[in-house]
Formats: structure tokens, sequence, C-alpha cells
């Protein structure tokens, strides 16, 4: 550990080995490991019980609860002990029993997380995964590996995300949503079996889009789910419709680059 002069607050029980690098103001709890090539940056709080395996970074003013897993070896049969790495940007709430792993050769070598994400207890972030800003993913909601999570999204309890799925900026999933297919942004799914219940216009007024894009989301909404489209055409239409509004070309740049087809 190298601390200089700076202030680090480490409970005695605390391990931590001595080339992993924490900053100014890092708290580390009680029974917590802090492996080698873990960097963690000023403000953040490790509570107790904690594992941290590197290649891993954390940013500043993130908040790690207990029994929380970090950085630890891929869940794939495919991993054969390359190089790869966990980076997780700042503001983080990261609760009880969450676990996130490191990237794998297969992909680029990285699960990256954004900032001001929420992780409620028991959530699972695999191998690969991308995550945006401001996510909410609540109790139990689990990431395979692959999975692109776009900034915004809301993912409710239990909620299960197939490998390589893309789930764009603003949807919603409700409790239990079981999500095999990419999910546009805007949209809400849930129901059994997972099903587009409009679009999310509650969470897109929260983050401050007008009146008039939520009206032209809506739109496009009941171009892409209502009028018996194939893809291609519906984007046509949507780009036709978009004009000037920035969520309508993010919505169009993202259904022009699907991975698994989207849930209808």
């Amino acid at each position: 550990m190298r601390s200089g002069s700076k202030l680090i607050l480490i409970h005695p029980s605390a391990i931590i080995d001595g080339r992993a690098e924490l900053a100014e103001n890092v708290s580390v709890g009680a029974f917590s490991v802090i492996g080698e090539d873990v960097k963690i940056d000023s403000g953040t709080v490790i509570g107790p019980h904690v594992v941290i395996k590197g290649p891993t970074s954390i940013g500043k003013d993130n908040r790690i609860y207990q029994f929380t897993s970090i950085g630890e070896d891929p869940q794939d049969k495919k991993y054969a002990a390359e190089i790869t790495r966990l980076e997780i940007g700042d503001r983080n709430t990261i609760r009880e029993f969450t676990s996130m792993h490191r990237g794998t050769g297969q992909d680029n070598s990285i699960t990256k997380i954004g900032n001001d994400n929420l992780f409620m207890a028991y959530t699972h972030v695999a191998h690969d995964c991308i995550i945006g800003d401001h996510v909410i993913m609540a109790n139990g909601a689990s990431l395979a590996g692959h999975v692109h999570l776009n900034s915004h999204a809301i993912l409710g309890g239990f909620t299960l995300v197939h490998q390589f799925t893309q789930i764009g900026q603003y949807s919603f999933a409700a409790m239990g949503s079981a999500i095999t297919q990419d999910i546009p942004p805007f949209v809400m799914v849930g129901g059994k079996p997972t099903r587009p219940h409009g679009i999310n216009s509650v969470g897109m007024e929260r983050g401050g889009i007008s009146a008039d894009d939520i009206r032209l989301i809506r739109n496009a909404y009941k171009i892409i789910y209502k009028m018996n489209l194939r893809l291609e055409d519906a984007i046509e239409k949507i780009v036709e419709l978009a004009a000037d509004s920035q969520e309508l070309a993010d919505m169009v740049n993202f259904l022009r680059n699907v991975r698994r087809g989207i849930l209808r």
C-alpha cells in the first residue's frame, strides 16, 4: 500500500496488498481484503467484509457495502487467466452481496461501470458488461456477460438479462422481467413473457427531456410497435420524424446497431 503522508482510514483487521494504491480519505472496513493491482480514488468508502481483486480501478466517492465481491475472475469457461480489468467510475452505490466481475479476452478485456449508479443488494454484473451513468439495478437484478446497459435505465427487482443484450437509455424493466433481446431507448417492458408496454415518460420527465421530445418518442414507439413494419422500414419512418431531436437520433442509432433483434 503506497500511502506516503496521505490520510487513509484502514481498520486494523483489513488485509491490503502492498501493491494496491489507495488515495487520500479512502476508508476500508473490518475484515475487508484488497488485492494487488487495485486502485481506489479519494473519498471512496469500503465497508466490512468486502473483497476486491485486481486489476480493478475504483473512482471517487463510491460507497461499497459489506459482503460485496468486486473484480473477481469472470464466470466464463473460456477464461484462461488472461489479464483483464474492471473499471468503476465515481459516486456509485454498491449494496450488500453485489458481485462485479472483470472482462474476458473474448471481448475487450474490460467490464466498465460509469458514474452515479445504484446497485441494490444481490445484484450481479457479469464479465464484459458496459454500464452507463445514473442506472438503477434493483435487488436481485442480474446481467449476463457482454450486456450493454445504457444511462438512466432502470431494471426492476430480479430482472434477468441475456448475454450480448443491449438495454437503451431511459428504458424501464418491471420486476421479474426476462430480457432476451435488445430493448430500445425509452421503452418500458414487463410481464410474463416480457413484452413492451409503452414509453418511460415519467423517467424522461425526471431526466429533463422536453414534452415535445417525449411526444416524438411516443410517435416513434407507435411506428416500431403498432404499425407491423419490418425494423428497417420503421427506422426509415423514424428518421423522417426525427427532425432535430437528439433523443430520436439516439434511438435510430441504437436500432441500427441491434445485436439480438429488439423485443417485440
